[in-house]
């Protein structure tokens, strides 16, 4: 268990049971609660198996079921790894080849299986649905929310920075994993609210019910059940998307999210030097929690001339050295077994690599965070078969967590009024207001200017971008913070200077680290600058010399800390670090960065591209697809047919949209190709589930 992470500048580190497993006959321990591929990533193992078409690697790319690629035999049993808990004793062994019949062959035994009526049932435990859960419940709804990880709360357990919005709505300035330990409580206390964890809907048919199996893939313990809603809520989330480029399914090539749930949920160490790819809002939280972590971050490139994400993301890194560019992408990714270099390469208006602009960097890890894709499939089945159904979240439209929360509470409200034959309360136009609004773009960045400084202290405010979030207003004692316009999107400000305290709450509270105070009452040449710090931070002491940095990163000097404040109780993980600096620059300095950061690093060539993968279940290149289409295939359903592409075990929730970019590419408008067709199952299920077995065979 050598990579796992001992000590984390938010994250508690907790003392978990260790359990004793085997790899291929090898004896390896992890810990209680891990799953089967972070057990096996934090012993050094990444390759899972090797591909029965060309032999190539098999690895970890999303964690969250939706891709297949961390297949491994449990107990002489296929299983998803990232989806499957360790358990003492279990015997795993890669997937080298096409699988064999299982060596008991005893009949088993099948149990009846009833179908359950409820009220509601909700797909997705994760913000919106269980926002929708605590509205339903506290109407007493009959509500059944099932969720295929072993806790609620979706995307909010790998989140560990502090949220935006607002405090009242979305609890905006706390962390993702508090938030859902909150709204975990809370679905808890209400009565007419069932939870089923570690159950994954795994199909919608046409008579109006749902298919559920709960406990995984593990044998024995694998249990189908039907469920017939009056309701259906779909708050499935959204999954990773895939990047075509040669060199993408070497192990070293997560999903953003993959990375997070490996870092900040399961606590191992799955890198020491990464390259990010995509400078959205995901993209540049998962740079910074792999600072977190320890990880060194070579550089984030984004395919856009501007940054995607909030600008306050942006910063962040840029003031640690990380260097953000734009009009950049992934050309390749090459190594032994693993990922050692990255290519990339500049590109032109046209979005074409500019010769010559290639440069090589030395990374084991690639992080693809170029976007999400909705899973919505429950949904537009459940279209087809009549259920009444609703999505929220990011099943209905990408946006950030504190969006799913509202779009959530505003589905349970519909429900609720639909199935008790009222109107929805008077509030919902309020909440469909707030929800366009945290579900827009960033607006403008305004220019900084010097504070008023018509006081000996005050608070300089370095977030700049109109963008949804106004926890700085609701800490202050004074009430004396505000938002331009009194809007959530309006940049904040100090409306009466006199009155700060230098209580240090706004400082504290800011979810970008965007806010800095100004003390001049002991040296008004030489005020004292309050930043705050949220990284490891165990070899910073008084009189460290550190390089203070504006808000874009530009070194204003060396400077020594004077004084290390330790985290509050209603801000346990926000360090703040103080430092006395000339006057001019005070209002500018932003944070800082150590004296020794590292350079990215150049390295030479150690191996030759790989080919292009569209569909790694398959292993089908881009060549062998685009040869198809330019021959004439338009039916994505004769293409699987010709090529297996969508064949595989992810039933094509990987490459679809990869092969869709690839028919524009080609010329080819979406009105001339017939997509793939959607099958009942959307999950891969055992027969002996489906059967209603209920033994386990000896």
């Amino acid at each position: 268990m050598t990579n796992r992470i001992r000590n984390h500048p938010v994250l508690a580190v907790p003392t978990r049971e260790t359990i004793s497993f085997t790899w291929h006959g090898r004896l390896l321990t992890g810990f209680a609660g891990d799953t089967v591929t972070s057990a096996l990533v934090a012993a050094g193992i990444d390759c899972f198996g090797r591909h029965s078409k060309d032999g190539s690697p098999e690895s970890l790319f999303c964690a969250n079921g939706q891709c297949s690629a961390c297949l491994v035999m449990a107990d002489d049993v296929p299983v998803k790894g990232c989806m499957t808990p360790l358990k003492q004793g279990m015997n795993l062994s890669p997937v080298n080849d096409l699988p064999s019949l299982p060596r008991d062959d005893s009949p088993p035994q099948f149990a009846e299986l009833p179908v359950r009526d409820v009220g509601v049932l909700i797909i997705g435990g994760g913000p919106a649905g269980m926002a929708a859960a605590i509205e339903l419940g506290s109407t007493g709804v009959e509500t059944l929310l099932v969720d295929d990880k072993n806790m609620l709360g979706g995307k909010l357990v790998l989140q560990t920075h502090k949220f935006f919005g607002s405090e009242e709505d979305s609890r905006a300035g706390m962390r993702g994993y508090q938030i859902a330990k909150i709204m975990e409580a809370e679905v808890a206390a209400l009565p007419s609210v069932d939870v089923c964890l570690d159950t994954t809907a795994v199909a919608v048919y046409s008579d109006g019910v749902v298919g559920l199996v709960t406990g995984g893939g593990l044998p024995g313990h694998s249990r189908y059940h039907q469920v017939r809603p009056r309701r259906l809520l779909v708050a499935t989330g959204a999954r990773e998307r895939m990047l075509a480029f040669p060199g993408n399914t070497l192990p070293g090539v997560f999903g953003a999210g993959a990375f997070q749930t490996l870092v900040n949920r399961d606590l191992v160490l799955c890198s020491r030097r990464l390259l990010v790819v995509g400078a959205g809002n995901v993209g540049l939280i998962a740079a910074y929690h792999a600072l977190q972590a320890g990880v060194e971050v070579a550089a984030v490139v984004e395919f856009a001339p501007n940054v995607g994400g909030y600008a306050v993301h942006a910063d962040k890194l840029r003031r640690l050295d990380v260097p953000i560019l734009t009009r950049h992408t992934i050309l390749k990714a090459v190594g032994n077994g693993h990922v050692e270099q990255a290519t990339i390469g500049a590109v032109d208006e046209e979005g074409a690599v500019i010769p010559g602009s290639e440069q090589e960097w030395a990374v084991d890890t690639v992080l693809i965070a170029v976007g999400l894709n909705r899973v919505d499939e429950f949904y537009h089945k459940a279209q087809e078969a009549g259920i009444p159904v609703y999505s929220a979240g990011d099943a209905a439209e990408i946006a950030e967590a504190s969006a799913a929360m509202i779009d959530g509470r505003l589905a349970g409200q519909t429900i609720a009024a639909a199935l008790q034959h009222g109107s929805a309360p008077s509030s919902s136009s309020d909440w469909i207001s707030k929800l366009a609004v945290l579900r827009s773009k960033p607006g403008p960045t305004h220019a900084q200017s010097p504070p008023a400084q018509k006081a000996l202290v005050e608070p300089v405010f370095h977030c700049l971008e109109e963008i949804p979030c106004n926890p700085c207003t609701s800490v202050c004692p004074e009430g004396a913070v505000a938002t331009e316009g009194d809007l959530i999107t309006g940049v904040p400000y100090l409306f009466k200077p006199e009155s700060c305290k230098a209580c240090l709450n706004c400082v504290r509270v800011c979810p970008g680290l965007a806010i800095t105070l100004v003390d001049s009452r002991t040296d008004y040449h030489h005020p004292t600058v309050t930043v705050p710090y949220e990284l490891p931070h165990t070899e910073l002491t008084i009189d460290t010399e550190v390089i203070v940095v504006d808000r874009q990163g530009e070194e204003l000097g060396v400077y020594p800390i004077i004084k290390l404040l330790k985290p509050s109780r209603a801000y346990p993980a926000t360090a703040l670090v103080q430092f006395r600096l000339p006057r001019d620059i005070a209002w500018r300095a932003a944070g800082f960065r150590p004296m020794t950061s590292p350079a990215a690093a150049i390295a030479a060539a150690v191996a030759a591209a790989a080919q292009t993968i569209i569909c790694r279940c398959e292993r089908v290149t881009e060549t062998e697809i685009r040869d198809a289409i330019r021959a004439g295939v338009r039916d994505l359903n004769q293409l699987k047919a010709l090529t297996r592409t969508g064949m595989g075990s992810c039933g094509g929730k990987t490459c679809r949209p990869l092969l869709e970019d690839i028919l524009r590419q080609e010329g080819v408008p979406p009105t001339d190709f017939t997509p793939l067709t959607e099958r009942p199952l959307f999950v891969e299920v055992s027969l002996g589930a489906l059967a209603g077995e209920k033994k386990v065979r000896s």
